[in-house]
């Protein structure tokens, strides 16, 4: 979704999004916890179930798969109203195929982070997927910086400050990290003092002139902080005696209603000049529901939707299936790695039982039970109850023919999840169009760019945003 995108279509691809979460909420908002105690399978389409029962699991991945040429993977004729849905679906969802802006982000890439000796340090405890989120969101963040230079970055949920380090060190920006958790900024200034001690052996003292050391702030930011309060904050972290500096926000990742309060903060201060922020746990999101304040809630934003509360509504179930890596699961399904989700069949035959014999247990967290190759359902069953209140049973008690039906049948559920999971693309768009919507009715510049590989970072967008001058 580029900047040029008018509220109009915004507006329509909600509109359209909507109405299909509408049409099969009774799907999306199902758990699979309860697939054997509501009889989750009898609820789909007739033609769906008799045409589902004799696919392979492997087969399923054409439904996940958005790409044109998926049709073409198997030589099954699948339901013409599952077909539609899918067509549907790749339709009004925003693009999840990592964009290619090579010649961009290159021209935006440190070259300390291919320094023989120091890109070592840049990487020094950061994982793979971090590391390649980092790096893309640096470089996209100089891009914006560029594009429209500012005093100061400010960086939300900085953590140990691995993004601050590539601005700061890598491209000479002057970088603000706000982190709530004190221990966190005490490792990041260690780690900064470290990568200085190591850049004097191996850089030349007119190379270092340009790096800028991060600042690391404790703050823990809400919903209630006003804009004043921030930019005292931030002037006092950088010792200013003013707060007429101008400055870009980014956030990597921030967690729920952290990224709603990025894009208040931008909207409400004059001197904040770009956003740019990958989100993620949009079940935590706080909605209508749980806040009376419509300042407060994290969704919808959007003024389209927030005059239209029941076409906008998103249950909790819904923005849960939302962040699941359905790439990578895709490939596994594509793979015929499956025989390890068994283990949600068994799951779901344990809380048909609990639920028959001690029905205010419902919904009990049990143990986790890694599923091995010829693991028996009665053996996870007494591991998962571990720790639960007067719950054995005999293993005759456990073989029942009621329980052995839903254990040879345990693909269903994976195929009942597969169906559920086509949706978290559709569920994160309407998040991702609202937010966007939002922007735009506050007059700001906004585009979506998949920026990260999904299979490595399923919540692969970032967006970002523009005052005009």
């Amino acid at each position: 979704m580029d900047s040029s995108t008018s509220s109009e279509y915004l507006q329509e691809k909600l509109y359209d999004c909507l109405q299909i979460v509408r049409q099969y909420d009774w799907l999306i908002n199902a758990y699979i916890l309860d697939f054997y105690v509501d009889n989750h399978w009898e609820k789909l389409p007739r033609s769906w179930q008799k045409h589902l029962d004799h696919v392979k699991p492997e087969e399923l991945s054409t439904l996940l798969n958005f790409n044109e040429i998926a049709e073409q993977q198997h030589a099954n004729v699948w339901p013409l109203a599952l077909l539609a849905l899918r067509c549907k679906l790749r339709e009004v969802c925003v693009d999840r195929s990592q964009q290619s802006n090579t010649a961009t982000l290159s021209a935006c890439r440190s070259p300390l982070l291919s320094h023989t000796k120091l890109k070592h340090v840049f990487n020094k405890c950061v994982k793979p997927k971090k590391r390649h989120e980092i790096e893309l969101m640096a470089s996209h963040c100089e891009y914006s910086y560029q594009q429209t230079p500012v005093d100061y970055i400010i960086d939300f949920g900085a953590g140990l400050g691995h993004l601050a380090r590539i601005l700061g060190y890598g491209f000479g920006r002057r970088v603000c990290c706000l982190e709530m958790r004190p221990e966190l900024n005490v490792q990041a200034r260690c780690i900064d003092k470290q990568f200085e001690l190591f850049a004097e052996k191996h850089l030349p003292a007119v190379k270092r002139a340009t790096f800028r050391r991060p600042e690391h702030v404790t703050l823990c930011l809400t919903a209630e902080i006003q804009p004043q309060q921030f930019l005292n904050l931030i002037a006092e972290a950088v010792q200013r005696e003013d707060t007429n500096f101008t400055f870009g926000i980014i956030g990597l990742h921030p967690c729920g209603d952290l990224a709603v309060i990025l894009m208040r903060m931008f909207i409400n201060s004059p001197q904040a000049r770009f956003l740019n922020f990958a989100s993620c746990c949009y079940m935590k999101l706080s909605t209508t529901e749980m806040h009376s304040k419509v300042e407060l809630q994290g969704y919808p934003l959007s003024r389209y939707l927030l005059q239209q509360p029941k076409l906008a509504h998103m249950s909790y179930e819904a923005r849960e299936i939302s962040c699941h890596a359905m790439e990578m699961y895709c490939d596994r399904l594509a793979k015929g790695d499956y025989e390890h989700l068994k283990v949600h069949s068994f799951r779901a035959a344990a809380e048909h039982i609990i639920v028959k014999h001690w029905l205010h247990l419902k919904h009990s967290g049990l143990r986790s039970v890694k599923h091995v190759p010829g693991m028996e359902f009665e053996d996870y069953y007494y591991k998962a109850v571990q720790g639960l209140e007067a719950v054995h049973l005999e293993r005759t008690a456990l073989q029942t023919a009621t329980t052995q039906n839903y254990l040879r049948h345990w693909r269903r559920i994976v195929i009942f999840y597969t169906l559920r999971l086509m949706f978290a693309p559709l569920i994160e768009s309407i998040i991702l169009y609202d937010r966007a919507l939002y922007l735009q009715e506050n007059l700001c510049q906004v585009k979506i760019d998949a920026v990260f590989d999904p299979r490595i970072s399923p919540r692969n967008h970032i967006t970002c945003a523009f005052k005009p001058s």
